[in-house]
């Protein structure tokens, strides 16, 4: 690394401590490896394109990318982009880089947890987008994963805890810049939230995560503009044909690989989730008060 490299990495190695709004009271919870074994009216998930930049793609193996080799958007967003720090009870305790959130090193030393959320996003038939991340991404590059992951950040309206707002204008912002889809045609007040979890996922050697990821479900008709910087490549699919890409990637087939976050979430919640969906009782299945600690 050249000494402006290393100035520019320490400028940033710093995790600042700002008193932030408190979340609602959690209990943790821990689960197994899956809660949904065998069902004959739902999903049983119990076994375990194109790049869009191609000088990456030999760089790649499940997010082993250096500063060096970053896309330069990916490097941007890694350094200025501020994610909120969180204990396990989900109080803002601080903000770090994005950068720093997720290297492996400082999650493990200093025990760095950040809050996140997760779209899933189905449309009339009540089937879920989908989206391949991009090769550039530094964690988890070329996976499959539900509609949008990203974060909050430690930005006013991106904090307000009031009906979880900070993370619905979160996701709204994100979906435009991944997908391309407009605001409009996705009002915040019609994501309901579901739950939250905790988990830590390695992508790599250096890189990883560390999340309470809140779990957001909204149905609605769009149209989607993927940004090849960030998203490889989408898909919608059926309880059925998401059962076939589970079964694919448990069998190394294609080359199929999926986000560690979908899937718990798929492991632990969605069948059910699901069911709620094509029923319109998504406020039903909704517990916001408990963390489950994955």
């Amino acid at each position: 690394m050249s000494a402006a490299c290393a100035l520019f990495t320490t400028l940033f190695a710093t995790t600042t401590t700002k008193a932030g709004p408190r979340a609602l009271g959690s209990d943790l919870i821990r689960f197994g490896p899956s809660l949904y074994n065998k069902s004959s009216s739902s999903l049983s998930f119990s076994s375990r394109s194109r790049p869009s930049i191609r000088s990456l793609s030999s760089l790649v193996s499940m997010g082993e990318i250096s500063d060096s080799a970053m896309d330069a958007v990916q490097k941007r967003l890694m350094f200025e982009d501020e994610c909120i720090l969180v204990d396990e009870e989900d109080h803002v305790i601080g903000h770090d880089s994005k950068y720093n959130c997720h290297l492996m090193e400082k999650i493990e030393s200093e025990n760095l947890l950040h809050r996140a959320f997760s779209v899933f996003l189905f449309n009339s038939k009540y089937e879920l987008l989908l989206q391949q991340r991009s090769a550039a991404k530094v964690t988890f590059p070329l996976v499959w994963t539900n509609t949008c992951c990203s974060h909050p950040l430690y930005r006013e309206s991106e904090l307000i805890e009031e009906n979880f707002l900070g993370v619905k204008n979160a996701a709204q912002r994100k979906l435009f810049d991944e997908l391309g889809i407009p605001a409009q045609d996705l009002p915040v007040d019609q994501f309901t939230p579901l739950g939250r979890m905790l988990y830590m996922a390695p992508s790599d050697g250096k890189w990883g995560e560390h999340e309470l990821d809140y779990l957001l479900f909204i149905v609605r008709d769009v149209t989607v503009n993927p940004n090849p910087d960030e998203v490889a490549n989408i898909r919608y699919v059926n309880q059925e044909e998401l059962k076939e890409l589970l079964r694919k990637a448990d069998g190394g087939e294609e080359g199929i690989k999926l986000s560690p976050w979908f899937r718990l979430v798929v492991d632990n919640f969605l069948p059910k989730w699901w069911d709620h969906v094509e029923k319109g009782t998504l406020h039903a299945a909704a517990d916001m008060k408990t963390i489950h600690k994955l």
